[in-house]
């Protein structure tokens, strides 16, 4: 998973599985005793990407108030995001495409409930509380690709954009 992690990362969903075997250090053969095909190892890696940021964005003791917890929540995503720059580029590229099934879809759907009901619970009494809730997910998710952009490209102000970004997904839900 590192190396198809690493490859699709630089090459994009189109790289041969060839490039990933070599980068795992196994035959091109070997790949396919542990995924039937390309479409099944990339639907596996979105599930184990989806998997590890959503236990690292909702690890810890669940807040009181809903602000507080959707902060924690924002705050471990936001560096589980930017410690992981090509994990997170093979999931943005994964998140698009046509061969990750419905199935992976609703299995991270799952997954990611939590961070779903974080949202929600923000949202219960905001100027969103009627607004769909794929619409409230999808208008984070770029609030969130953004502030991540600009704490790769600022590091040094790093703390002062995730406060931003926070900031203005609550104004925008809270």
């Amino acid at each position: 998973m590192a190396a198809a992690t690493r490859i699709i990362a630089a090459q994009g969903l189109g790289a041969a599985t060839a490039a990933i075997a070599k980068e795992a250090g196994v035959s091109n053969g070997s790949l396919f005793t542990y995924f039937d095909t390309k479409a099944d190892l990339l639907n596996q890696l979105y599930l184990e990407l989806k998997g590890e940021m959503g236990a690292a964005a909702l690890g810890g003791p669940p807040a009181a108030d809903a602000r507080t917890q959707l902060l924690h929540v924002w705050s471990r995503w936001m560096d589980w995001a930017t410690a992981n720059p090509l994990k997170r580029r093979t999931l943005a590229q994964l998140q698009v495409s046509d061969e990750i099934a419905a199935s992976t879809h609703e299995s991270v759907h799952r997954t990611m409930a939590g961070i779903g009901e974080a949202l929600e619970r923000g949202r219960a009494n905001g100027p969103m509380r009627d607004a769909p809730a794929a619409l409230v997910f999808t208008l984070s998710n770029a609030v969130a690709e953004a502030t991540i952009d600009y704490i790769i490209g600022d590091p040094d102000r790093a703390d002062e954009h995730k406060r931003s970004g926070f900031d203005a997904l609550w104004r925008m839900i809270g």
